[in-house]
């Protein structure tokens, strides 16, 4: 499972912000089921940033939401995120040189027909 939760700043809030990220990412990084972790920037434009974080499920992902430190460390970042859906399950993968792999959805065909109207 991927968290991709994006961020607009302010060149004159970057260390703030930075500070902040790191913080937060610290204390995702402690929970189980976190795989990995970044921060990242645009390179095209320098005041959009991301946080990418994977997980080994959706649910060990609402876990970590949960614990007290990610409350105090993490929400508050996360919630200064761009109001866009965020948490995505990886249907497809690939390895430098490797053959694709694919996963099943979690959503079942009910729920992609409701959600599609």
């Amino acid at each position: 499972m991927l968290a991709l939760n994006r961020f607009v700043v302010v060149p004159e809030r970057t260390a703030e912000f930075t500070g902040q990220a790191h913080a937060a990412l610290a204390a995702l990084a402690a929970r189980p089921g976190f795989r990995d972790g970044e921060l990242t920037r645009s390179l095209d434009q320098p005041d959009q940033w991301c946080l990418v974080t994977r997980w080994q499920s959706v649910g060990a992902y609402r876990r970590a939401l949960g614990d007290f430190d990610v409350r105090v460390n993490a929400v508050p970042l996360l919630s200064q995120a761009l109001n866009e859906p965020s948490a995505y399950e990886t249907l497809a993968a690939a390895a430098p040189g490797g053959e694709i792999t694919t996963t099943g959805s979690d959503l079942d065909a009910d729920a992609v027909r409701d959600h599609d109207g």
